[in-house]
This record gives structure tokens, C-alpha cells and sequence, in this order.
């Protein structure tokens, strides 16, 4: 299962509610300014309260803040 999500977490075998949380971080990923109370409409009828939406929100935009400022900074590369 992995390589499959790996691969394209829209096709591997995960549950609903993984796949609605993937296709929101890949949304707020993309462009954060397109979510909105629709995004949060799915992920309350995938199972999630107002709380696991905040800490989806905060993680996945901390990976983002990170990656971006390491990129930035050049770290990893030799």
C-alpha cells in the first residue's frame, strides 16, 4: 500500500476520510486562498470535528512554511 500512495494517493487503497484530508492538504499545498467553507463541509462529512480540521490546517501548513524555508536556505543540498 504504500507505493501506492506513494504513487498517487487517489488510486491507493486508503479510507474516505484519508482521502478527503489528502485532497485538502493537496489543495491548501497548492494555493491556501481556495479553501474555504466548502473544503470544510467535506472533511466534517469524512468524519472530522473542528479540531482535527485546525490540526490538519496547522500541520500540513508547517510542513509547507519548513520545506519552503529549507529549499530556501539550500538545505540538503551539497
Amino acid at each position: 500500500m504504500v507505493k501506492a500512495l506513494q504513487a498517487d494517493f487517489r488510486t491507493a487503497p486508503i479510507t474516505k476520510q484519508d482521502r478527503a484530508m489528502l485532497d485538502y492538504v493537496v489543495k491548501l499545498t497548492r494555493d491556501a486562498t481556495r479553501c474555504g467553507p466548502d473544503d470544510h463541509a467535506r472533511l466534517r462529512a469524512a468524519g472530522f470535528d473542528d479540531r482535527g480540521i485546525l490540526q490538519i490546517t496547522l500541520i500540513a501548513s508547517w510542513f509547507n512554511y519548513i520545506n519552503r524555508a529549507a529549499d530556501a536556505l539550500g538545505v540538503g543540498r551539497g
